[in-house]
């Protein structure tokens, strides 16, 4: 430190110019030296005025290392002096660790299917300005280099408006391995808790898979692609004959969840369209299937996106700033979308419960309940225009004609010309019929899906070749051989293997948007989207509307009845989607916020994404994994008014 402050004061402080004494030549020149002596003090005195100002932005960069070292060396210092016992400051044991204490030890093999938007993509080809970027991940990473050139990464992340695959020059593949989805970004883990537990209990790469695919493709095109499909077949056999011919465990989170069940349709679907493992190849292959924080009914939230690219949680930001905007896409399904039929909330009751020595963790328990809610009348509509319309009966409501509907789109933008390439469909509708959407008012699932298709028709033209959202009421209707249906539990059959047993794990007790009550946006310039949530309309005491926003129970992003209802109601016993009486468990966690900065994201969160660092998930995980049963891990553990909510839907099973 001494060296480095002597070569500080080198290079900033001059050294000392000395003139030799000439006696001839002082008196002649005492006034001269004088004038010299004196200048060079000026000199000095302005070069000291200066000094500071050079010095400053190194003693400011010091002192900035220094704080942060300081206060870095004071908490590393307080974190190990405290006491072990010090509340607050006792994080627990991770399961890993304390099932391995207890003899626990890896045994059937393990795939994980990440969902939509966690999987990282890599760039292999690209334009000009991806330049220096060629495997460098564009989504799922650092986001260092992508974030300097951010209309350069929507280019390359948006897919060709006709095919769905990659648009020509662009070529952007996903991660593949474990590191595909352990974080989404520095220090945000997704898989990554759940993969070092695994790990404790004698897990590695040899029996355990990320079954990475890219989220931004239709199920079916991952195969056309990539193979992607064939690929996860392949691998779950070699995984199947390396490790003793054990089955496996798939661990799917969120719209993994889909996606492997549209693949256990596939892969026993005879080629072209299918892998052609035949009829006994899931019954053969797979133990358990622990699916986590599943939307099999669809996200509520996803229409919003659509819609108006916002959620609540947008449209609050909006309100301050109306220049912010967002976008994701995703998909919905007629019933999931009608899952809030008939619930209101009390918001002065909404709160994290600790459970009680009364509750239990069984089928039909009467347990407590950690998200208030009441009966209504009010049920089926996702969108409204206007408050008065939300609160009115269900047998009052104004019938929408889709058919009419659908015929008094105009195709050309009378008002205004965007020119150049449209960015939304909004762009070539006219103002005119753009106010007709908000007269008809009401929108329930299934007329909300006509709504979609009015304003956005390519999109959804492309959508409705690859997903299907309704209810089938003849299975064996060939019609649903077609691989558009297999993502869509209510239209078709798990397969014929009676040993495997299916899991519905996923949070409870956190507000859930269910849906929404809209106005016309005052914008009417180009390229601006013409619909916003009215964030100023709030309900009544009693009431779940918040914001423009109604909630319900559920993670944060999947409603309790889209996450729940297979598993409760169309997949309990042998139903016509379940024919084989598969074993279905349901495995609620309940939310609980971090105690402290040491948990973290919260080691009992139930949050969507969080969750996957939840201790108790992760133990059942494990204990599953090592070869447990669904009864021997407690059967269902409900938190939720699941089991009501899914005895109201009326299905024939």
């Amino acid at each position: 430190m001494a060296s480095i402050l002597r070569f500080r004061k080198l290079c900033y402080v001059e050294p000392v110019k000395f003139q030799f004494f000439q006696p001839q030549n002082f008196d002649k020149k005492e006034e001269t030296v004088a004038t010299g002596a004196k200048t060079s003090l000026e000199n000095n005195e302005k070069r000291n005025k200066r000094q500071p100002k050079e010095r400053s932005c190194v003693n400011s960069c010091c002192c900035v290392i220094g704080y942060m070292c300081t206060t870095w060396w004071l908490l590393l210092v307080l974190y190990h002096c405290l006491p072990a016992a010090f509340p607050g400051f006792q994080v627990p044991e991770s399961p890993g660790t304390r099932l391995k204490r207890e003899g626990l030890t890896a045994l059937h093999p393990v795939v994980l299917v990440p969902g939509i938007v966690t999987g990282g993509l890599e760039l292999w080809e690209g334009k000009p300005c991806a330049e220096g970027l060629f495997r460098k991940r564009l989504w799922g990473g650092s986001f260092t280099e992508v974030l300097k050139r951010p209309l350069c990464l929507l280019e390359h992340l948006a897919l060709h408006n006709e095919t769905g695959l990659d648009p020509p020059g662009i070529r952007l593949r996903a991660v593949s391995g474990l590191v595909a989805a352990d974080y989404f970004a520095p220090g945000y883990f997704v898989w990554a808790v759940l993969i070092e537990n695994l790990a404790k209990i004698g897990y590695e790469g040899k029996n355990m898979h990320m079954a990475a695919y890219d989220w931004r493709l239709s199920f079916q095109n991952t195969e056309i692609r990539d193979q992607t499909l064939s690929r996860l077949k392949s691998q779950i056999e070699l995984m199947y004959v390396t490790n003793g011919y054990k089955k496996v465990v798939v661990v799917p989170h969120s719209m993994g969840v889909i996606y492997f069940l549209h693949f256990l349709k596939w892969v026993e679907t005879p080629p072209p369209m299918g892998g052609g493992g035949g009829p006994g190849w899931c019954a053969k292959h797979i133990k358990s299937i622990m699916n986590i924080g599943p939307v099999f009914l669809g996200v509520p939230k996803a229409v919003s996106n659509l819609f108006s690219a916002e959620a609540k949680d947008m449209a609050s930001i909006r309100a301050m700033d109306p220049g912010v905007s967002g976008f994701r896409d995703s998909q919905t399904s007629s019933l999931g979308a009608c899952h809030a039929e008939g619930y209101a909330c009390d918001l002065s009751k909404k709160r994290y419960l600790q459970a009680s020595a009364g509750d239990k963790d069984t089928n039909g328990s009467d347990v407590k309940m950690d998200f208030h809610v009441k009966e209504s009348n009010k049920y089926g509509r996702i969108i409204s225009f206007g408050k008065e319309t939300l609160q009115l009966p269900s047998s009052q409501l104004p019938s929408v004609d889709t058919k009419e509907f659908l015929g008094t789109r105009t195709n050309r933008n009378t008002n205004s010309s965007c020119g150049g390439e449209v960015w939304t469909e909004y762009d070539e509708m006219c103002r005119e019929t753009i106010r007709k959407i908000a007269e008809n008012k009401p929108y329930t699932a299934r007329t909300a899906l006509d709504l979609l298709r009015f304003v956005a028709p390519k999109m959804m033209q492309r959508v409705d070749s690859h997903l299907s959202y309704g209810i089938a009421d003849n299975l064996d209707d060939p019609k649903y051989a077609r691989y558009k249906h297999w993502s869509n539990p209510l239209e078709t059959k798990l397969p014929d293997a009676p040993d495997i047993e299916i899991y519905c794990s996923y949070g409870v007790g956190i507000p859930t948007e269910r849906s929404y009550v809209y106005k016309l946006s005052p914008n009417d310039r180009c390229r601006s989207i013409p619909f916003r949530i009215d964030s100023s309309v709030d309900g009544d005491e009693d009431s779940c509307l918040s914001g423009g926003v109604h909630l319900t129970d559920g993670d944060e992003t999947v409603p309790v009845i889209s996450a729940g209802f297979m598993c409760a109601k169309g997949w309990r016993g042998r139903t016509r989607f379940n024919p084989s009486g598969i074993a279905t468990f349901i495995r609620e966690y309940r939310h609980k916020p971090p105690a402290s900065l040491l948990e973290g994201r919260g080691l009992q969160s139930g949050a969507h994404v969080d969750i996957m660092g939840n201790f108790a998930l992760i133990e059942d995980v494990l204990r599953v994994a090592a070869g447990a049963t669904g009864a021997e891990i407690g059967g269902d553990r409900v938190h939720s008014d699941i089991f009501r909510m899914s005895d109201r839907i009326n299905l024939r099973l």
